[in-house]
């Protein structure tokens, strides 16, 4: 792909971002504090996401390991 149509891409994209979430109607200084929410919230989502879902993930194999038969884990 050349860098023109990655950049028409991330335009339409953010296009898309504009016309999803309707801050395409928004004054610039609300569009800014919008955006900026927005992109709090992901980052805190993924963050958690990152911390918390392999721990839980690790308690699910866990338990279902004991329930079809695995060794526990004080006899490995």
């Amino acid at each position: 792909m050349d860098i023109k149509r990655v950049k028409d891409y991330i335009y339409w994209l953010y296009y898309q971002y504009l016309l999803i979430t309707c801050s395409y109607v928004l004054e610039p200084w609300e569009q800014s504090m919008f955006h900026t929410i927005t992109v709090t919230v992901f980052a805190m989502v993924v963050y958690t996401a990152y911390v918390f879902v392999p721990i839980h993930i690790r308690l699910a194999f866990e338990f279902f390991s004991q329930i079809f038969g695995g060794q526990p884990e004080s006899t490995v």
